[in-house]
């Protein structure tokens, strides 16, 4: 490639990213980043709705006055949203959403969500770009696989345009019990467990033990199986989980540690984007 020509990419590239984050449409629904407080508050509604109502988590008495998933990190995070353009295209027809947290936006809040489950110092001095991912739900009307794609598409975009390295989060299954998850723990830690240079390991105070069976003996398919779709989601991708689980009583839920090289999934979606690069500058 010449200089001219690799200039001119370069200054392409700068060019849609200045653009920012254009939505992504799949039928009626569209993924995007909340701009508005409007549309802020509608992720946090439905995130209640889903952890507090349907799954169970305890709510303290601003949760409950409010009727909002709120925390320290909003304030500084992306919220990406899936929108029902049918329902409304602003904060009336959101019915899905997941908050991504990059590390610039962490240290204005002193550390990343994660942080308060794990030891993630092996992630911090990472020589590269990091993304928290995390409060990830869609309406229980909503659940099948365009919503969930639109999520992964719009995950995928993000990594491209800010360069991330490495996407990380807690994923949860259900249940605080780690014996009523036996399997699918084993399962996770004797077939995905991150390399060293990423496997980052719960606090000893609240590390649960993930391999609770003799791993020869597990049903895969059937492991598979019981995982929730955003863990199957990770693995698909080629994704890690970290060394042991974390019992989080708030939200009744088994926390696991997911990693992803954010190369897998850009990957995935490149040529898509490669595309959509070369249209707005046409």
């Amino acid at each position: 490639m010449s200089a001219d020509n690799t200039l001119r990419g370069s200054l392409s590239t700068l060019a849609f990213e200045r653009r920012g984050f254009t939505e992504l449409r799949g039928g009626n629904l569209g993924v995007r980043i909340a701009t508005t407080d409007a549309e802020r508050d509608a992720a946090q509604a439905l995130r209640y709705r889903v952890f507090y109502e349907e799954m169970g988590a305890r709510a303290d008495e601003r949760t409950a006055r409010t009727r909002r998933d709120v925390d320290d990190f909003d304030e500084v995070a992306d919220h990406l949203l899936v929108i029902d353009h049918a329902i409304s295209s602003g904060a009336k027809g959101v019915v899905g959403t997941y908050r991504l947290l990059q590390g610039e936006a962490a240290a204005k809040v002193g550390r990343f969500y994660t942080a308060s489950e794990y030891d993630i110092s092996r992630l911090t001095e990472f020589p590269g770009r990091l993304l928290e991912v995390g409060r990830s739900c869609v309406d229980p009307a909503y659940r099948g696989r365009a919503a969930m794609q639109l999520l992964w598409r719009g995950i995928a975009s993000y990594i491209f345009l800010h360069r991330i390295d490495v996407l990380f989060g807690c994923a949860s299954l259900p249940g605080t019990d780690p014996d009523q998850m036996r399997d699918e723990l084993t399962y996770l830690y004797h077939n995905h467990l991150a390399p060293p240079a990423l496997r980052i390991s719960a606090l000893p105070e609240r590390r649960v033990e993930m391999l609770r069976t003799d791993p020869n003996t597990l049903d895969h398919r059937r492991c598979l199986a019981r995982l929730p779709p955003l863990i199957k989601g990770y693995l698909r991708l080629g994704g890690y989980v970290g060394d042991g689980a974390v019992i989080d009583d708030q939200f009744n839920t088994l926390d696991v540690a997911v990693l992803v090289k954010s190369e897998l999934l850009a990957d995935k979606y490149y040529r898509h984007y490669e595309r959509r690069l070369r249209d707005a500058l046409d």
